[in-house]
């Protein structure tokens, strides 16, 4: 089979006026990016405000092997065969980071016969948006060194004079990083203000990569470029010598940021190898923030077209809980469908399979049919199925099909969701052929968003910040109790005074396992989850606990849990992601 760039590059790409007239957008509601892409001008939205929704289908997947699962082979592939079947379908997908999907090598467009084309536009430059998120994320933290310089110097008689009102920041309090879109660990931790005295006040510091900015988050969950320039102001980077919350809005940058922003609030227009239209906008990580598309690309998809397929990242503890929590409590919008992603080689790690490590050959345990390994990790498929039930929705689990998987091996995947109480398991070859491959699944699909749904949250955003962590902790993930670290049980009490309290929770964990620990694997049950710290993203709308506690590394500096650690096989870390 060629390769996923072999096969992207021999695609017949349609112009975009074309698929948007598909979709029924008009030329003039498009911003052309070449031939291929445009973004679309929110005026469209109040032109079609007032037509039924679409049905609204959520991709997630269980637990997956650092390889990942093929979640967006799936969703691109349940696009193309809603499609193949003959409905009027959208699909609706995060942008990549430049940081780990660095090459051209396919993955965050899909792959195989199931991809979003160019994948060269999709997997580097696309519109700029990541680029506007990090020059706004960057101004506000220019903004904060120069009022700390400033007001270090001048007396509050010459600050009146500037229009300026003194802040009194504390330093030490300041948690908004830079950020930039590549991986680069050497940045992590950083002292800035070296040099002349002109140059700054001397501070720890650091680099975060950029779709885990909070202004990516607040890109991917605002309605419009109004609510967007409230939610900017919004952002608490700090807080004041009398322990106030200070905000970007006191910074007077709010503006200045939503002026930079004001071309990345547009959804971005691609397609899939077979002419689907596809919504590709904003790129947040959902271990350390919501990860999902855009509400604003969703709410206009549901209103172009009769299917909607729009994907939340990780597993589905991760990018679907907060699917439910956060982003449907934004948007409005009520999901008809959870398909849920599995594959074979995952069920089979969390049945105590070997580990599975990039860049190494699988072990033969992957490669050849073993339906005990299977049935003993079915539990970690249990429980994501559990979860999807808890909000009421339908449940459709897609066997995203290997090579070296047999039949027997799929059929007893499907068997065991199916008593699982999924409404239907289906195996899906989007990869090896596109649309035609993904066609029965997108007809239970299609069946499954046809039966009533009862759309329920976890919590209610009323309740405690303790309330709202226990009921995902023991509900999601298992866990029997939450132990809190000091410094979490100080930011429960800072963030309900401040009013941060009724809030969603936005969980930073490991995508790796149901836990806080990424070498649990399976669906562990009656474990005590650790809470070592917790955030604020007041401007996008949601409190992030810290899952996991810090561990001190030979030869390594401390990492939180919830990051990726890589192991060799005599147990050495090799690696901290």
């Amino acid at each position: 089979m060629p390769s996923d760039i072999e096969i992207a590059q021999a695609a017949s790409i349609e112009r975009i006026d074309k698929i948007a007239g598909n979709c029924g957008i008009k030329t003039d509601e498009l911003e052309f990016y070449g031939d291929s892409k445009a973004k679309v001008k929110l005026e469209l939205l109040e032109r079609v405000k007032d037509r039924p929704n679409a049905k609204y289908i959520d991709v997630t997947a269980i637990t997956p092997t650092p390889l990942g699962e093929g979640k967006t082979v799936t969703a691109v592939g349940l696009t193309q065969g809603l499609g193949y079947i003959g409905k009027n379908v959208l699909g609706c997908i995060r942008q990549p980071s430049q940081g780990p999907t660095f090459g051209i090598k396919g993955g965050a467009a899909g792959g195989g016969y199931a991809q979003i084309v160019p994948m060269e536009d999709f997997n580097l430059h696309l519109t700029g948006d990541t680029h506007a998120v990090s020059a706004a994320h960057n101004l506000l933290a220019a903004a904060i060194d120069n009022r700390l310089f400033h007001e270090s110097r001048l007396s509050d008689k010459r600050l009146d004079k500037l229009g300026l009102k003194r802040l009194n920041i504390d330093p030490g309090s300041i948690t908004w990083n830079r950020v930039v879109d590549v991986s680069d660990r050497a940045l992590r931790n950083i002292v800035v203000g070296l040099g002349p005295a002109a140059d700054g006040i001397p501070r720890q510091a650091g680099f975060d990569i950029s779709v885990a900015s909070e202004v990516m988050a607040i890109l991917a969950l605002t309605t419009s470029l109004k609510d967007m320039r409230r939610r900017l102001g919004r952002i608490v980077f700090g807080i004041d010598k009398k322990k106030r919350p200070v905000s970007a809005e006191d910074l007077g940058v709010a503006g200045a940021m939503a002026v930079l922003m004001k071309d990345a609030i547009k959804p971005t227009l691609m397609q899939t190898l077979e002419g689907q239209g596809v919504f590709v906008h904003a790129g947040p990580f959902a271990n350390i923030a919501h990860g999902n598309s855009s509400v604003i690309a969703d709410q206009l998809a549901v209103k172009l077209t009769d299917y909607v397929v729009t994907e939340s990242g990780f597993g589905a503890d991760c990018g679907m809980e907060k699917f439910f929590n956060i982003k449907c409590r934004v948007s409005g919008l009520v999901p008809n469908c959870v398909v849920i992603v599995a594959s074979i080689r995952a069920l089979k790690m969390h049945g105590g399979g070997p580990r599975v490590i990039p860049g190494r050959p699988l072990p033969d345990e992957y490669i050849k049919e073993d339906l005990d390994l299977i049935e003993k990790g079915a539990a970690n498929l249990r429980k994501h199925i559990e979860n999807a039930r808890l909000f009421g929705v339908n449940v459709v689990v897609a066997v995203n099909r290997f090579t070296t998987d047999t039949d027997r091996e799929i059929e007893l995947v499907r068997k065991i969701a199916k008593d699982a109480g999924a409404d239907d398991a289906v195996p899906s070859d989007a990869w090896a052929k596109g649309g035609e491959g993904a066609a029965q699944l997108a007809e239970s699909v299609a069946a499954a968003c046809e039966k009533p749904t009862d759309l329920k949250f976890l919590y209610d955003a009323e309740a405690s910040i303790e309330d709202k962590i226990h009921a995902i902790a023991t509900k999601i993930y298992g866990a029997k109790d939450v132990d809190y670290a000091p410094d979490a049980r100080a930011k429960i009490e800072l963030y309900t005074k401040q009013g941060f309290d009724k809030m969603p929770l936005c969980m930073a964990k490991t995508h790796l396992s149901l836990t806080h620990d990424p070498m649990l694997k399976g669906a562990p049950a009656g474990f005590t989850l650790p809470i070592r710290d917790i955030r604020a993203s007041v401007g996008a709308g949601f409190l992030y606990p810290l899952c996991g506690e810090m561990r001190t590394m030979p030869g390594l500096p401390s990492r939180p849990a919830f990051m990726s650690v890589d192991l060799d096989e005599d147990g050495k870390v090799t690696g901290l992601f």
